[in-house]
């Protein structure tokens, strides 16, 4: 884990739940917290500044609005994590753009999961995919919730493009003091392997080769975390549903940005709508190799 965390802000009630998450992770990686408030459109007197362009006077005097935004978050990191290092940027610019750019110094970018203002619609059309999709390290999207316990509930689906998503889960629980559920959902439909060499046991806990899958992609993570628990499950049934109710007691989801079997399409389509509309936890995503 490295050390900066950023955080989207826009004095929505559920950006202001980001921030208390953002300090909390900035707390526990031991991180730098920089709290991001996007200005879009820029109503200025004179010259505009170009996008994702500090907003401000030299002196540092910000609108009032952006302020009592920015103001408000800085409260709330205090009272959560007081003894990380809070930093705060205005910027000029489209919020997608903004972090996007902001994600490329940082090693978790969190955002809430309504907003107003710069971040109005994050998810209810294509922001939150397009951010999800080309950030450079891991998007949090966060509902308005207290803090939660339960474990961390790790989609798996074999793709090496999801072997980053691994890697953060038990990093991510070793943090936390957390467990993994590593789930793996499957139908006859999006078994990885030729159907002809198997016949799914549509009334069992799975297959051989979906335990093998879940069992390889899970391997050397035990040696690395010996003190993370972990627990893999196997559920027959459509992805979306099984990831959406194991989020019922979790405290984390965590998914690769693109994958196959149950994850094919993650970001393109009704899975990815599903988790980030209806999980009942935050959901990471996180992009692998492509």
């Amino acid at each position: 884990m490295g050390n900066l965390v950023v955080v989207g802000v826009d004095g929505s009630s559920s950006s202001l739940a980001a921030v208390e998450a953002a300090a909390r992770e900035a707390r526990w990686r031991r991180a730098e917290l920089r709290v991001v408030h996007a200005i879009w459109p820029v109503i200025v007197s004179g010259p505009v500044p170009m996008a994702a362009a500090p907003f401000g006077s030299p002196e540092g005097v910000l609108p009032a609005a952006a302020e009592r935004v920015v103001t408000e978050a800085l409260r709330r990191a205090g009272n959560v994590a007081p003894q990380v290092e809070v930093t705060h940027e205005v910027v000029a610019g489209e919020a997608l753009t903004v972090l996007e750019l902001q994600s490329r110094d940082a090693d978790l970018v969190v955002i809430g999961s309504r907003g107003r203002g710069g971040f109005v619609g994050m998810l209810l059309g294509s922001t939150a995919v397009y951010l999800t999709a080309h950030s450079a390290c891991p998007v949090m999207v966060v509902r308005e919730q207290r803090e939660a316990a339960g474990p961390i509930v790790l989609g798996v689906d074999g793709s090496r493009a999801g072997e980053k998503a691994v890697d953060f889960a038990f990093a991510e629980a070793a943090l936390r003091g957390a467990d993994v559920v590593a789930l793996h959902a499957w139908t006859p439909d999006n078994v990885p392997v030729p159907p002809l060499l198997q016949v799914p046991d549509v009334h069992g806990p799975g297959t051989v080769a979906e335990e093998r899958l879940l069992a390889q992609s899970l391997a050397g993570r035990q040696e690395k975390y010996p003190d993370v628990s972990v627990r893999p499950e196997l559920v027959h049934g459509v992805t979306r549903e099984a990831l959406i109710e194991a989020s019922r007691t979790a405290q984390l989801m965590v998914v690769g940005a693109r994958g196959r079997g149950g994850f094919t399409g993650l970001l393109l389509g009704s899975v990815s709508q599903a988790l980030l509309h209806h999980a009942h936890c935050p959901v990471t995503v996180v992009r692998g190799t492509e």
